[in-house]
């Protein structure tokens, strides 16, 4: 057997690699990746075989050409046929305390059932349904359903305005939306049948809604001959479904994804590449066994959602623990208590929500026994070293390593991270450490060229991998010219897969002098000061680096000198105080740690910063603050309270300069 053939097979047994360096096998999966990739393949289940491993065009590259095989099979049926039938699948818990557990059988019934719902409502293969639902079971059933009929979906985040919900409807021309009556945020009931119905008004492509009975709202409107009750159209639905036969290069979801300006982009994800990829990116990140409970907090609405919990856990037939609720609610511990009730081993989650706990003090995690974590993960952004060293210390106990992921909606998986599933390296707080087997990485200077260790540069992908999405959803241009256009190739860049394309992440990154990758950000998130560009995440990390600082915001906004000024938002630790002290002292901070030219024009002290329900704070928001603008739609705001905050703060400090004070 080959050394290659030897590894793959190493990996289908559940093996660790003791012994072998990453790096090589790294190099094994470059230089002769059609043997590398039709091994590792081959721990997903095929009805057909493929023909060709990888059809490159660039910059359109198809994966497992001829190769015939079904989503949700993989996920439900294989598991089955493992003997996982009694095994739990999902514990389910909901802000409000209800809780819910589903079997692999149970679920696998769930979703033959569904299946033949949506077809005896005309949904067939290559149709478009939206999902539009809380983090709540019915959500994983909805999109397995679709799979296993060969319908689309694209799954929409409950917080969603009516607007951005119809833009994405009309976009895919979706024939079907699914819903919900309600659901609980903070102890309150929101409504999403009505928001559903505002953007259907706008959305002609939808002939049927179904809705879930989350919150058990009264007088839920309904529109006869459009609208159905989930519950009921599940009782009168055929218990099994036989799966669709797809091609692997059959799309298997539209995942809509959008910067700060301009329409969302369909971001389409094929069904064998991306199967492919769940399965070894989970497994080469967190090396997870058969009996680990997995969590990955995340919203489905989100491609870590898709990936590691509507499908890479499944593939791996993994227990997963889901819960629809805010974090620290109705007590700031809600998280730890439920790592505790059910054993947790892996836990992966956002360096915001990391920060926010930080923010919140040790003595809630320290109430509860967390002995049976034994890995930990983070994601959405680059996280600072002080946010990873609390969280392996405290959360982790200073026994589980921190595996930080670095990935985008449009690779798919995980494409830089610790690997311990192969090998874990020596981790280093803040770095995303190495590319994982298929990826080739470089990090470029404005002239394409290899950056100088410890240079800021572009992070660029030389090669396509199974994970990659095919292209933007009826949108091939636009494709190529957002992600394939910025860099071209030179004989300074070693391809190893010909021909030749270079593949912009859009992100800031640098390697240190042992190789080390460090996130530094979008390039989008940059605020130009007098002709110098500074990453936010660079200033938001420096600023968290000061021991009073639990998170920080950085923003520009128009300066008729030095182009662009920077304002911060700073919310402080527990037993720290706003104080014209402070804030001098963090001003000194930042001139010591990034240098003058960071230097904010204005600091403000705030409670809280504005985020997504996802964690992700919406720097857009806090420009229009400081810059007197339109705030736009904040709907996916978590907590709304934090914009008039901010306001609040920036009026008083200028009321206080326009008076004569400081």
């Amino acid at each position: 057997m080959s050394e290659t053939s030897s590894i793959a097979a190493g990996i289908q047994a559940g093996e660790k690699y003791y012994g072998l360096k990453l790096r090589e096998f790294w190099r094994l999966s470059l230089e002769n990746p059609e043997a590398f990739w039709s091994e590792i393949a081959d721990n997903i289940v095929w009805f057909e075989k493929w023909d060709k491993v990888l059809e490159w065009n660039p910059p359109f590259a198809r994966w497992f050409v001829g190769g015939v095989l079904n989503a949700s099979y993989n996920a439900l049926d294989a598991n089955l046929k493992k003997g996982l039938k009694n095994k739990v699948a999902i514990f389910w818990e909901g802000e409000e305390g209800a809780t819910r557990s589903l079997t692999y059988y149970q679920l696998w019934k769930e979703v033959n059932k569904f299946a033949n719902v949506l077809k005896k409502l005309g949904v067939k293969r290559g149709d478009r349904v939206t999902i539009y639902l809380p983090m709540i079971p019915e959500l994983i059933i909805a999109m397995h359903a679709c799979a296993r009929i060969g319908a689309i979906h694209s799954v929409v985040f409950s917080g969603f305005s009516a607007m951005a919900l119809a833009d994405r409807i009309n976009d895919a021309e979706a024939k079907v939306l699914v819903t919900a009556d309600g659901m609980y945020r903070r102890g309150k009931v929101i409504s999403l049948k009505s928001t559903a119905d505002e953007a259907v008004n706008q959305a002609k492509s939808i002939e049927k809604i179904i809705v879930v009975k989350r919150a058990g709202m009264a007088d839920v409107p309904m529109t006869n001959g459009r609208d159905y009750w989930w519950d009921e159209l599940m009782k009168e639905a055929e218990p099994y479904c036989e799966p669709e036969p797809m091609q692997s290069t059959d799309p298997l979801f539209i995942l809509y994804t959008s910067g700060t300006t301009g329409k969302p982009k369909g971001v389409v994800h094929s069904t064998g590449g991306y199967l492919v990829w769940a399965w070894a990116s989970l497994k080469w990140a967190f090396d997870l066994q058969p009996d680990d409970i997995w969590w990955c907090t995340a919203d489905l609405g989100w491609i870590t959602g898709h990936s590691y919990i509507g499908y890479g856990p499944f593939l791996h037939g993994l227990t997963q623990i889901m819960y629809d609720g805010a974090p620290d609610y109705p007590a700031p511990d809600r998280w730890w208590e439920i790592i505790e009730r059910y054993g947790v081993t892996a836990f992966y989650t956002a360096p915001t929500a990391i920060r926010m706990f930080m923010k919140l003090g040790d003595e809630w995690v320290r109430k509860h026994d967390l002995s049976t974590l034994r890995i930990l993960g983070s994601v959405g952004e680059p996280i600072n070293p002080e946010a990873w060293k609390w969280f392996h210390g405290v959360v982790g106990g200073g026994r589980c390593p921190v595996i930080d992921t670095y990935w985008q909606t449009e690779t798919g998986g995980f494409v830089i991270t610790p690997a311990a599933g192969i090998e874990l390296v020596p981790l280093k707080p803040g770095s995303a450490t190495f590319p994982l087997p298929g990826i080739h990485v470089e990090i470029v200077n404005d002239n394409g060229e290899p950056a100088k260790p410890f240079e800021r540069g572009y992070l660029i992908i030389l090669a396509p991998w199974p994970g990659m999405f095919m292209t933007l959803w009826r949108d091939p241009e636009r494709y190529k010219e957002i992600y394939w256009s910025r860099f071209k190739p030179n004989e300074k860049l070693d391809f190893k897969i010909k021909p030749p394309a270079i593949y912009f992440t859009g992100d800031y990154a640098m390697k240190d002098d042992e190789g080390y990758i460090w996130m530094l950000g979008r390039v989008d998130d940059v605020i130009k000061v007098a002709g110098h560009r500074i990453g936010t995440a660079e200033l938001e990390s420096a600023f968290i680096g000061h021991p009073a600082v639990a998170e920080a915001a950085a923003v520009g906004k128009p300066h008729p000198i030095k182009g662009e000024a920077i304002v911060s938002f700073i919310v402080l630790k527990s037993g720290y105080e706003p104080s014209e002290d402070l804030k001098k002292d963090l001003v000194a901070w930042i001139r010591k740690t990034i240098g003058p030219v960071a230097t904010p024009d204005e600091l403000y002290f705030v409670s809280t910063l504005p985020k997504t329900r996802s964690g992700k704070i919406m720097r857009r928001v806090l420009k229009a603050v400081v810059a007197g603008g339109t705030l736009g739609d904040i709907s996916t705001l978590e907590d709304a309270t934090s914009v008039e905050e901010a306001k609040k703060a920036v009026e008083m400090l200028r009321k206080a300069m326009e008076e004569g004070g400081s």
